[in-house]
């Protein structure tokens, strides 16, 4: 611990014991006590003037109690009146020496203080002209990032080109294969349609020359037939 800082703690213990200011504590006891004491006083008041209506002069005994009543009352706001006048200097006379201890505690640290504000002066300093450096060389580093930015979209230009080159050629071959795949079904279904056809004609054939054999067939056997009737009649 600094010897300023030590200094600073011993005044303010010292300040507070000679200043001989009651503690806290002290105070809401005395304030408990008055406080009592107010309730005491009504309390018997209540009780003084009960007890008046049972006596012959009513109104002077009333009145005996009321004064008595306002003699007690009148030295509890005495007491209060003085237990909050020092209440005050004793905040204020705390005020004071918490004010003289970080007077002194300011005073001690100002040495510390000031090496730190210097040091973050100095970090403040060395990051500006850090930033001044690091500006010029992106200053300088500008035409090569320039043309390097130019040559990378370039780059990405032509391979877009080439992308949308691919997709159409892509979407050309897909459509030819679909076309391909269209004719080869229309040959198919020719082809199919055309054996059909044959077949269709080969049974037409086949139905027309089974009719003619047994046209020829009924034909000789008439002709058989009407040769044994000759036969016969002869």
């Amino acid at each position: 611990m600094p010897a300023s800082a030590a200094s600073a703690i011993t005044f303010g213990t010292a300040a507070q014991g000679a200043s001989g200011a009651a503690p806290a504590n002290d105070f809401d006891t005395r304030q408990k006590a008055l406080d009592r004491r107010s309730e005491q006083n009504d309390y018997e008041y209540g009780v003084a003037a009960h007890d008046c209506y049972s006596k012959f002069f009513v109104n002077h005994c009333l009145g005996n109690a009321r004064d008595k009543m306002r003699d007690v009352r009148s030295q509890i706001r005495k007491g209060q009146l003085a237990l909050n006048d020092e209440e005050r200097a004793a905040r204020a006379q705390q005020r004071d020496e918490q004010a003289a201890i970080k007077r002194v505690q300011d005073e001690a640290d100002a040495p510390q203080r000031a090496a730190n504000e210097a040091h973050n002066q100095q970090q403040f300093e060395d990051k500006q002209r850090q930033h001044e450096l690091d500006q010029a060389q992106r200053n300088a580093e500008g035409p090569q990032r320039a043309a390097n930015e130019a040559a990378y979209n370039q780059k990405q230009a032509d391979y877009q080109r080439k992308l949308d080159e691919a997709h159409a050629q892509a979407a050309q071959k897909a459509q030819q294969r679909a076309e391909n795949v269209q004719r080869y079904q229309q040959k198919q279904s020719d082809a199919a349609q055309h054996k059909a056809d044959v077949a269709a004609r080969q049974k037409q054939a086949a139905e027309k020359q089974q009719q003619q054999q047994q046209q020829q067939l009924q034909e000789r056997q008439q002709q058989e037939q009407l040769k044994q009737q000759q036969q016969q009649s002869e």
